[in-house]
């Protein structure tokens, strides 16, 4: 996209903010960690375990400054930002320890304040502020926008949708465009109908059958207060990328609505939150992606790809940090891997780390930290061997949530079971070309997937006292060392 005047205005505002939040925090040192993740990935869960975890004492021998009884304390305060919602922890607390259902999904940004008083390795007694930022990877996708003209988008949306399985959920939204002359007079009622078909179709690709997971606008499926705003009227048309449109004409009006979605949403999201970050954790279901079946696994690798591309990363100076920050160390994990037995963790780690590996090498070139984790942030499972004829079979038993199906049984979400979910493939070419690795759901019924795996509720706990012992977890004291773990030395 050309330079335009706006660009820069952006980079004086961003590096003006970043200044203050320097100045701020030269006595009081501050990591600001982004949460994000795509759809049911588990964002709130994972903020809601870290922050009991950290703050009631959890067991975290890899977490080395919790580990060696050099972090005193861990503590909430006010909410560092005052136009920002406050993470709801508590509440999903409850509804996680008493109520053992999994909270509601993040449908906006909300922030969380945990100070950490520690002992460095020295002696010196230290304090951290960790401000959490929450938000919906959904919006991460919509940052590529800011680079894309209006016709630009418009194809590559056209060109995903005339894919399969995508195609299949297209059906109304694209005999609905075929109606639609873009060079015809503006029509409020047509774009109306247009938006809403195209919305219909992004929510059915986000389905479990078909698991999509590059779906942009983001705040198409979580519009807020902005529901029914302009902003969020528009659809693509089908228009050259290189073509311009008649004044009055619907497609003038198609592109100005889109042109109105970034000044609106996107850019105040970059400047106001993204843009400050200092690390990072991508939260990635990518058990749902294996259910739906091979398109959905590129899917995810493609929107995984987008969404590491977002990011300013590279090697934190003094200089940076006051002017221009960036995001040093990234996470990509892996959620559910209590779905598993222990001994498919390691192939769900290769599988994730294959999803990312080209984003990845440029992360690193740049300077930037990446890794990736399998994690269970709340163990909901424990493991098993079940006896099967003369074989042993290594199993996983927990609380099937209320509804989920196997072998023909419909779970009433109080009933124990064991279950077998099945190793992972070794073959990452063959799972990636879907080269009869797996067949997934969107083949047909949830019998004939190869790969099933049942949701779980949380676990019963011998003590539900939110000030008793910390939520088991897989691996969030792994996590919480790549993240953090430096900045408590």
């Amino acid at each position: 996209m050309a330079f335009r005047f706006s660009n820069l205005v952006e980079e004086a505002l961003l590096s003006a903010r970043a200044l203050k939040d320097y100045s701020e925090n030269i006595f009081n040192p501050t990591i600001r960690l982004g949460v994000t993740g795509l759809s049911r990935a588990g964002k709130t869960v994972f903020i809601t375990a870290l922050v009991h975890g950290l703050s009631r004492g959890g067991r975290f021998p890899i977490f080395e400054s919790m580990s060696t009884g050099r972090i005193a304390k861990a503590r909430l305060a006010p909410q560092p930002d005052d136009a920002v919602p406050r993470f709801g922890y508590e509440g999903f607390l409850a509804t996680l320890m008493e109520q053992r259902n999994w909270p509601s999904s993040t449908v906006d940004i909300s922030e969380l304040r945990l100070v950490i008083d520690y002992q460095r390795k020295n002696g010196a007694e230290r304090t951290l502020t960790l401000d959490i930022v929450d938000y919906p990877g959904e919006w991460l996708l919509d940052l590529p926008l800011l680079n894309k003209s209006y016709e630009r988008w418009a194809a590559e949306s056209l060109a995903l949708s005339r894919q399969d399985p995508r195609r299949r959920v297209a059906l109304d939204w694209h005999a609905h465009l075929a109606t639609l002359d873009p060079n015809g007079r503006e029509n409020e009622q047509e774009t109306l109908t247009a938006a809403r078909l195209f919305t219909t179709y992004l929510r059915d690709c986000r389905n479990e059958q078909f698991a999509m997971s590059l779906l942009p606008p983001g705040r198409f499926l979580m519009p807020g207060n902005l529901a029914g705003s302009p902003a969020l009227t528009f659809a693509p048309l089908d228009v050259p990328i290189d073509g311009a449109p008649p004044e009055r004409s619907l497609w003038a009006m198609m592109r100005r609505r889109y042109e109105a979605y970034k000044d609106v949403v996107v850019r105040p999201f970059f400047r106001d939150h993204f843009a400050r970050l200092d690390r990072q954790i991508v939260l990635a279901d990518a058990l749902s992606a294996f259910n739906a079946g091979p398109e959905a696994l590129q899917d995810l690798e493609a929107a995984l790809a987008g969404i590491l591309d977002c990011f300013r990363v590279g090697r934190s100076s003094m200089l940076s940090t006051m002017f221009r920050p960036r995001i040093d160390r990234i996470l990509f994990a892996a959620t559910k891997a209590d779905h598993l037995h222990h001994s498919s963790h390691d192939r769900l780690e290769a599988i994730l780390r294959k999803l990312v590996e080209r984003a990845m090498q440029r992360a690193e070139f740049a300077g930037a930290t990446v890794d990736v984790v399998a994690l269970a942030a709340v163990r909901a499972t424990r493991e098993a061997q079940v006896q099967r004829g003369r074989d042993r079979l290594p199993s996983i038993v927990g609380t099937p949530i209320k509804g989920e199906m196997a072998d023909g049984e419909i779970f009433d979400g109080e009933t124990e079971v064991a279950t077998f979910p099945g190793d992972l493939p070794t073959n990452l070419q063959g799972l990636f070309k879907g080269e009869d690795t797996f067949r997934g759901l969107a083949a047909g019924s949830h019998e004939d997937a190869d790969f099933r795996f049942l949701r779980f509720r949380p676990p019963r706990l011998d003590n539900r006292d939110p000030d008793g012992p910390a939520l088991p977890h897989i691996r969030l004291d792994r996590t919480l060392q790549f993240l953090i773990g430096d900045k408590l030395q």
